[in-house]
């Protein structure tokens, strides 16, 4: 997977779905908190409602429990046969004096014996719902709601209380009294429930019938609230489910009227309208981050990814052998450019160092070119040296044979091609040599010494660096002068280096000189001693082969001398 495809997919992870769970959690929690709210506040509303209905039922059958008992309701009853007088009805009347009962009958075992009012007849009123269960309450008195007793169908809804008269002695039954009561008692407690907006109370029997409803709007019909089959019908609680089609929440509590139940039913939308501020926080979250993890991929990740790509492909024209600066279209100022930079500036780096080594590797091959061409063959030259010994011994001239026998030691450590590296002891010896064979040509023209410290002798180092500087010191300070020279070379401990320190006593030159020899292309030079350039060649040499570090340091002023130092790392055997 790409690098811009994987920082979108952490955006992803650690934005836009902590984002979303967070909305959602938050939203379905407070969905949820509210539900409970709505439920606990019904509950309580239910409660208050069933004590306010509680307390206006038991004013209507306080008057009928004072009324049933009184003589002159015990005496029509008893004489069911004697018509009723003016007095009696007054009397009668009175005692069912109170604000909300619209009118009454009273029944004696066989018959209608006094109405308020143009009511049913005992055949009718036999027939009723609710007269089963008045004869099972044995006098105490049931109550029949409007959407129970029809009377909300016919459009004069009404309120009945019934209950079986006894005799006030004998407690025996002797009659039935059916009290009217107008629904405005009901209006009353319903209207002071407290709902929330577009929310409902009702009053339901076991059978499913809607006795009341706060809206009214549900009178006398059926339900199927399944909290109503439970046998016991003594509990509490609420659930979710639909009511007129809506989705609801239906908060429920058993009224003191064991066939009643107090209903509470609110609509979740209105619960959940107070969700929507979450959700729409949630959204609009969602998305910002959307615009922000665009801005983000147009304005950062998009040049991070540009600039790691480009560098990504300049590696690979590197790998190629193609150094190509990595272009900066728009500058960032920040890590990026410093990415580039240092691309640029690696790149570089590399393409100068390969550049470098490519020289040294065409001036080494030049020069040992130079040296196999200048090359005889060392068989022959040691045979040819070996036999001019031997004449000399035979001719008794001991000088001709010492010389040739340096000669050829000297041939012998310069032509070697087994080893690179020799040890500094014979790197000395060699110069010893060529200094002995010197003398035999300048004879008392110069003088020469060599100090190496026996600590120093077994070192390695590269070989054919000391005579090539003897070798300049003798021919252009030794020789042009008219007095005593002297060469000295003195090797020195220099802590993790070896010093190697050749001196005369020339007449020295001046700055302008060494850099008119130094500048010479001494590649294309065929003789050093010449020229004067067997100091470069030196030096060049020992930082091929060591590093920058080491080569050689001239200090020389006009009539004072000259001392070249050769500094060389110490490499044990």
């Amino acid at each position: 997977m790409k690098l811009r495809r994987k920082i979108l997919l952490a955006i992803i992870l650690l934005v836009f779905i902590p984002v979303i769970l967070m909305g959602s959690v938050s939203y379905f929690s407070y969905s949820k908190t509210m539900e409970q709210k709505s439920s606990n506040f019904y509950w309580v509303s239910l409660l208050e409602t069933d004590r306010k209905l509680n307390y206006a039922l038991n004013e209507i059958t306080t008057v009928s429990n004072s009324a049933i008992t009184q003589k002159q309701i015990q005496r029509i009853l008893k004489q069911a046969g004697s018509p009723v007088t003016y007095e009696q009805r007054q009397e009668i009347n009175n005692l069912f004096n109170h604000s909300m009962i619209l009118s009454f009958d009273i029944y004696s075992k066989e018959k209608l014996v006094y109405s308020s009012a143009n009511s049913m007849s005992f055949e009718q009123m036999k027939r009723q719902n609710w007269h089963q269960a008045m004869e099972a309450a044995e006098g105490r008195p049931i109550w029949s709601g409007p959407g129970e007793n029809g009377s909300a169908e016919e459009g004069k809804p009404l309120l009945i209380q019934a209950r079986i008269i006894k005799d006030f002695y004998s407690l025996e039954d002797i009659g039935t009294l059916v009290i009217y009561v107008k629904p405005d008692i009901l209006d009353q407690v319903f209207w002071d429930a407290a709902t929330l907006k577009q929310g409902d109370i009702l009053l339901v029997n076991r059978q499913g019938n809607i006795v009341f409803d706060k809206s009214g709007a549900h009178i006398g019909e059926n339900t199927a609230f399944p909290f109503l089959s439970v046998a016991d019908g003594s509990g509490k609680g609420d659930y979710v489910d639909k009511y007129a089609g809506e989705s609801s929440l239906i908060t429920y509590l058993p009224s003191h009227n064991k066939e009643w139940y107090l209903v509470a039913i609110t609509p979740r939308k209105l619960i959940n309208s107070e969700s929507v501020k979450i959700r729409n926080i949630a959204v609009v979250l969602v998305l910002l981050s959307l615009i922000s993890a665009f801005l983000f991929d147009r304005y950062f990740i998009r040049r991070l990814v540009s600039s790691i790509i480009s560098a990504v492909n300049g590696m690979k024209r590197v790998q190629q052998g193609i150094f190509m600066p990595i272009t900066k279209p728009v500058p960032a100022l920040d890590e990026r450019d410093l990415l580039i930079d240092g691309f640029n500036r690696m790149s570089r780096q590399i393409s100068e160092l390969i550049e470098q080594v490519q020289l040294e590797q065409a001036r080494k091959k030049e020069v040992e070119l130079q040296a196999l061409v200048a090359q005889i063959n060392p068989h022959f030259i040691y045979n040819s040296l070996e036999s001019i010994n031997s004449m000399a011994v035979l001719e008794g001239n001991k000088n001709i044979s010492k010389m040739v026998v340096s000669l050829g030691k000297l041939l012998r450590i310069s032509i070697s091609e087994s080893q690179q590296l020799v040890p500094l002891s014979t790197e000395m010896e060699h110069v010893k040599h060529y200094m002995d064979i010197q003398k035999f040509r300048f004879e008392d023209k110069f003088s020469y010494r060599i100090e190496l410290p026996e600590e120093l002798k077994y070192y390695k180092t590269q070989k054919l660096i000391v005579q090539p500087i003897v070798e300049n010191a003798l021919y252009h300070a030794i020789e042009p002068m008219e007095g005593q020279g002297q060469i000295s070379i003195i090797a020195h401990d220099g802590g993790g280096d070896i010093l190697i320190d050749v001196a005369d006593n020339g007449p020295g030159f001046d700055q302008d000189t060494l850099l008119g020899l130094w500048d010479k292309d001494w590649e294309h030079l065929k003789k050093y001693r010449e020229n004067g350039v067997g100091l470069k060649n030196v030096h060049e040499r020992l930082r091929i082969r060591f590093g920058a570090y080491y080569g050689i340091m001239i200090c020389s002023s006009p009539g004072y001398g000259s001392i070249i130092r050769i500094r060389i790392p110490k490499i044990g055997s």
